[in-house]
């Protein structure tokens, strides 16, 4: 009862543990008292501040009692004992609660510290989308109104406006898919390094040269790209047997390249499976490609390539 209540009913049994206590101290040894360290404890764990104030007055008169009842049988060297046991069990009480105390404080701080970080999220999270798709559905909603206008008085500049409202559309999507990116973005340089750190400790000894380094990418790009790498690099391995794998960056004709070549035994008989259709799909929502050429001589290239956008193309 002690244990699972911490109302009227762990006073019940503490007082309850100290006229037991008290029995066996007077009839049988008085240094029976030590056992009331188990009640304080548990009195210390109370909820209501008079819970604990009764169970140490309970537990002061437990120690009177006794004291009284063995006052001709207590030698001196018994007293110098069972005096400062007394004081340390009206005091540990106090001592539990405060620390009981202190702990429930931590939690709810560390609860109050985990509602602040997420309440800063949202606050991020609706910023950017004020000022990044809601600009961009302005736009839109403009744009759509001018076009309805036109339709009547200017018929050949609706397809010009229409035009203008789906490279719009195509961006608000873009800056949706780059916000959800942000929320789970995986940074392609980290993840470079980590493959190599991981093939590495498979005896795959890894090379990386990036010739580009310059390019800035979207979080998007970055994510994807960083995740086809890491299925390029599972499936190396689980399936090339290789003992060398060489990763180059490139930037091209306004194509930013990922080239991934092992001297393994190739993909002869094993086919696209999961991995490498995944890394085609996140290609292609890049509008890029993702190629593999196998030899059994020569190993296993995989190609991945975006297009560059506007502005970042590396200087000349």
């Amino acid at each position: 009862m002690a244990l699972w209540n911490r109302d009227w009913k762990l006073l019940l049994a503490s007082i309850i543990g100290f006229l037991l206590i008290t029995i066996l101290a007077i009839y049988e040894d008085i240094f029976m008292l030590i056992f009331g360290f188990t009640f304080a404890d548990l009195l210390g764990r109370a909820k209501s501040k008079w819970h604990i104030a009764s169970g140490i007055l309970g537990m002061a008169v437990m120690f009177l009692i006794v004291f009284l009842a063995t006052t001709n049988s207590l030698a001196l060297v018994d007293s110098q004992v069972l005096v400062p046991m007394m004081i340390i069990q009206l005091v540990f009480p106090i001592l539990i609660y405060f620390v009981e105390k202190s702990k429930n404080l931590q939690n709810e701080l560390t609860d109050v510290n985990t509602q602040l970080v997420q309440q800063e999220e949202r606050q991020r999270i609706a910023r950017d989308l004020h000022d990044t798709i809601g600009h961009t559905l302005t736009m839109i909603k403009v744009k759509t109104e001018l076009t309805t206008k036109l339709i009547d008085r200017d018929p050949s500049s609706v397809k010009q406006e229409l035009n203008d409202i789906l490279a719009t559309t195509r961006t608000a999507l873009k800056q949706v898919r780059e916000l959800v990116s942000d929320m789970n973005f995986v940074s392609l340089q980290t993840e470079l390094h980590h493959c190599q750190q991981l093939l590495q400790s498979a005896n795959i000894k890894t090379t990386i040269h990036n010739h580009c380094p310059k390019i800035v990418l979207s979080s998007v790009e970055e994510t994807m790209l960083a995740l086809c790498v890491r299925e390029a690099t599972t499936n190396m391995l689980k399936h090339s047997l290789a003992q060398n794998c060489h990763m180059q960056i490139h930037c091209r004709t306004r194509q930013y390249t990922i080239a991934i070549q092992d001297d393994g035994i190739g993909l002869e008989q094993k086919g696209l499976g999961n991995g490498m259709n995944s890394m085609k799909e996140r290609m292609r929502v890049l509008q890029g490609d993702a190629l593999f050429e196998d030899n059994t001589k020569t190993g296993t290239k995989v190609i991945l390539s975006i297009p560059i956008q506007d502005g970042k193309e590396p200087p000349s």
